[in-house]
């Protein structure tokens, strides 16, 4: 009984520390901007796993490979804001792997990618063919960001020479059953108005609308209803 004890306490305490050490570092270690974020965060999980699992370890160890490691990833972020010449080496560079519509061999050889990974990439943009693309730059995270040819690009409403109408963000009201009641007073709603726009829709219940969404330029409100109901 006193082990579990023991790895209940390591747990609640490594993920405590695990948390704030995400808070002090920044959102960088969630979402990998870099190879070297993504590796960061891989070995720290590793090293509060293994310390968590290890019978001599205990709250002592766990907090100082959480406080060297997180020392270091701090000391490492100082570096790369402090020192310009640091970040290619630590961060990495993008690559421009298709310049006006050529493909970078040379390139595309150094970052260790091949023409079908190149083609999953800019499918990942909707992008289906080389012909559309005018430039491709492949970021430090992996992904890629692309420039189209004149010819293939989506025309602005600048380019229509048309106004635009005022930007509108869309609210979420319900979410899987439940009333989100902080959004509907931020619109300037009532329940009763939501009850109503749900009854002129032929929905009875909120438990039954799986996702419902307002803005204030819609008609009505954007209801979706869960599936199997629908079939129902």
């Amino acid at each position: 009984m006193n082990e579990y004890l023991l790895m209940f306490g390591d747990t609640i305490f490594g993920f405590l520390a695990l948390f704030v050490l995400v808070k002090v570092l920044g959102k960088t270690q969630i979402s990998a901007l870099t190879p070297f974020d993504f590796i960061s965060a891989i070995i720290l999980g590793e090293l509060v796993g293994n310390a968590l699992y290890e019978e001599e370890s205990g709250i002592p160890e766990i907090a100082f490979l959480v406080f060297l490691w997180g020392l270091l990833l701090y000391i490492t972020e100082v570096i790369t804001q402090k020192y310009k010449g640091s970040r290619s080496l630590l961060e990495g560079r993008p690559a421009m792997v298709i310049h006006k519509g050529h493909i970078a061999y040379d390139v595309l050889k150094n970052n260790a990618l091949d023409i079908n990974q190149l083609q999953h990439l800019l499918r990942s943009k909707d992008v289906f063919s080389l012909e559309e693309v005018e430039y491709a730059i492949l970021e430090t995270d992996g992904t890629i960001s692309i420039l189209k040819k004149p010819a293939y690009q989506t025309p602005t409403n600048a380019d229509l020479d048309v106004t635009p109408s005022p930007v509108k963000l869309g609210r979420t009201l319900i979410n899987d059953g439940e009333i989100l009641w902080d959004n509907l007073e931020e619109a300037n709603l009532t329940k009763s108005w939501l009850e109503n726009e749900l009854q002129s829709q032929n929905v009875s219940a909120v438990e039954d609308v799986y996702y419902a969404e307002w803005q204030e330029n819609q008609q009505k409100l954007f209801v979706m209803l869960y599936h199997y109901k629908n079939q129902d």
